[in-house]
């Protein structure tokens, strides 16, 4: 039974390269919405995630790593994580308790020096460090910006995520709910589907690829008996990079498919059959036209 005040809000996530915001996310949501990899970058577009309960509904925006960008992809990514922050009702900033202060935050902090939004510090990845360690973070981090809370956590293990959580509902104001109870997220099946595949292709392949690599679903069919095919191509920039895809005698590509077929299947519901193939586009990350056909469209933040 809902409460008669009802609560709810949009909440950005922004922070350097892998500090494990999609792990948050999938770990608040318990559904794999976000690919998750070792590699920095691994999003490329913001994943709205929502969180509907009988007290609040929370709508997680989760972002590229604010970084220094290196060529035009780089662009997009950094201006979609920039203009979410005067779109919400807060801020989560969230930093690797790992790797402790770097010029990399506080490039970030710089920019939040003009939003007038509450900021909540999120150390994650406490359970890889003594506490000693995160109180000496926590200290150091108090006296950078005036934030409304610091809460540490730890997204992969779920340590003290539930506290977060109640910390975001408490300062929500009263609002309606924007989806229905069962939505999840606002992405399509063919992009969560190119995500997929995305992902396992940075997982298996240890060489640094992941900027040049890009999915892009050339069609879904569904058949008779609940079989869906799909056929996907993986985007690459350089020949070589075709090789380490694409494996010795297409092993690596083989297993790309199989481990990726394993995440589209439960989230379809349905027995897919994944047909991939490798395509060299060479620099497709400068040239606008490509970034557009395979979902960048840097028109849309211009400004």
């Amino acid at each position: 039974m809902e409460q008669e005040t009802y609560k709810s809000g949009f909440i950005t996530i922004i922070g350097r390269p892998n500090v494990g915001k999609s792990t948050f996310l999938n770990r608040v949501i318990g559904e794999k919405i976000a690919i998750m990899s070792d590699k920095a970058q691994t999003t490329r577009n913001t994943i709205q995630a929502v969180l509907t309960d009988d007290e609040a509904q929370i709508v997680f925006i989760d972002t590229p790593g604010i970084h220094k960008p290196k060529h035009k992809l780089g662009d997009f990514m950094v201006k979609i994580a920039e203009n979410t922050l005067n779109e919400v009702d807060a801020i989560l900033f969230m930093i690797n308790a790992a790797e402790g202060y770097g010029r990399g935050d506080q490039f970030i902090i710089d920019r939040l020096g003009s939003i007038n939004k509450p900021v909540y510090l999120i150390i994650n990845k406490i359970d890889q460090v003594h506490p000693d360690q995160l109180f000496d973070l926590i200290v150091e981090y108090k006296d950078k910006y005036p934030f409304k809370e610091i809460v540490p956590i730890s997204a992969l293990e779920g340590n003290n995520v539930d506290h977060l959580l109640s910390v975001i509902k408490d300062n929500l104001a009263e609002g309606p709910k924007y989806y229905p109870d069962d939505h999840i997220t606002d992405h399509p099946e063919r992009f969560i589907i190119s995500e997929f595949i995305r992902e396992k292709a940075l997982q298996l392949t240890k060489e640094e690829i992941p900027h040049s690599l890009a999915v892009v679903i050339d069609k879904i069919e569904r058949q008779e008996g609940e079989k869906v095919q799909i056929h996907a191509t993986i985007i690459i920039e350089r020949d070589s990079q075709k090789g380490i895809i694409i494996g010795k005698q297409g092993s690596m590509l083989k297993k790309i498919g199989v481990q990726a077929r394993k995440d589209i299947e439960r989230l379809l519901g349905s027995k897919v059959y994944l047909n991939l193939w490798v395509k060299v586009q060479k620099n497709w990350r400068n040239r606008d036209h490509y970034l557009h056909e395979y979902g960048y469209n840097l028109m849309d933040y211009e400004g």
